[in-house]
């Protein structure tokens, strides 16, 4: 295992990216425990990255017997949520199960799942399980409304320190039980955006990976995990005022591809 790592491809990484007005947010976690923090206790936009926590606030539910998830959910013209995903496109009628909720939430950031999620486990369980995993500077205060919150809504905030700590909970089987844990990384794992975390890992051979990303104006994150051969390599990256969202997720990836060399 690796110790005493060299995090300076990092440093330098985030440093490039600073030049202009970027802010960045970076807490890693190697497999060793050793971290890199950067901004870690700053409060950034949460953005969809706040979706981890509801998803773990649904699986505890699961755990306590009060939902299943196959479970069926029929949506009504009030569910459709702009911003990001396909519900709000589908028909009024259409039944999913809550197991394809969290799925369209995870995987395609679907803002409509989203909201029907926070109905079902309530916002306030949610920053309960919040602050129950340690997470004393991130919060959940509106729902998915695909833009930033206006001057009389509250914000979805998030510290990069808080979302490596929440990913870290669910490797280590402590954000619910182990069955639970284990479905929520499996969820992770089917994030179908590979241009930040994953964005510079081989092709051949890939490492397992998962992450959830969040993006709205001025806003581009992901929070995630990448397993090396000695452990999980923990990232939770948040980048404000990027050029634009596709610089953004160039930056995320330059860092994770800095920090997947310090610890390979």
């Amino acid at each position: 295992m690796v110790a005493n790592i060299d995090w300076n491809g990092v440093a330098a990484a985030i440093a490039r990216a600073e030049q202009n007005e970027t802010i960045l947010g970076a807490s890693i976690i190697a497999p060793s425990g050793e971290r890199f923090d950067h901004n870690a206790d700053r409060r950034f936009i949460a953005a969809s990255t706040v979706k981890v926590p509801i998803m773990i606030a649904l699986f505890r539910r699961i755990d306590e017997g009060r939902n299943l998830l196959a479970e069926r959910y029929r949506l009504r013209p009030e569910d459709r949520a702009p911003g990001s995903g396909v519900m709000l496109h589908l028909h009024e009628g259409m039944e999913f199960t809550l197991g394809d909720l969290v799925y369209l939430m995870i995987a395609i950031s679907d803002n409509s799942a989203t909201n029907i999620l926070i109905d079902i486990v309530g916002m306030e369980a949610v920053n309960t399980i919040m602050r129950e995993l340690g997470m004393a500077g991130s919060t959940l205060r509106r729902k998915m409304q695909g833009q930033a919150a206006r001057t009389a809504e509250g914000e979805n905030w998030a510290t990069p320190g808080d979302y490596a700590r929440v990913i870290a909970t669910l490797l280590e089987n402590e954000a619910a039980s182990q069955q639970s844990c284990a479905a929520m990384i499996a969820m992770l794992e089917k994030q179908q955006n590979e241009r930040r975390i994953a964005r510079h890992l081989p092709r051949a051979d890939r490492p397992r990976w998962g992450s959830k990303t969040g993006s709205i104006e001025d806003v581009t994150n992901d929070v995630g995990f990448i397993m090396t051969g000695h452990g999980p390599l923990i990232l939770s990256l948040f980048c404000h005022k990027p050029a634009d969202p596709h610089a953004g997720e160039a930056i995320i990836g330059e860092i994770s591809h800095a920090a997947w060399k310090a610890v390979a």
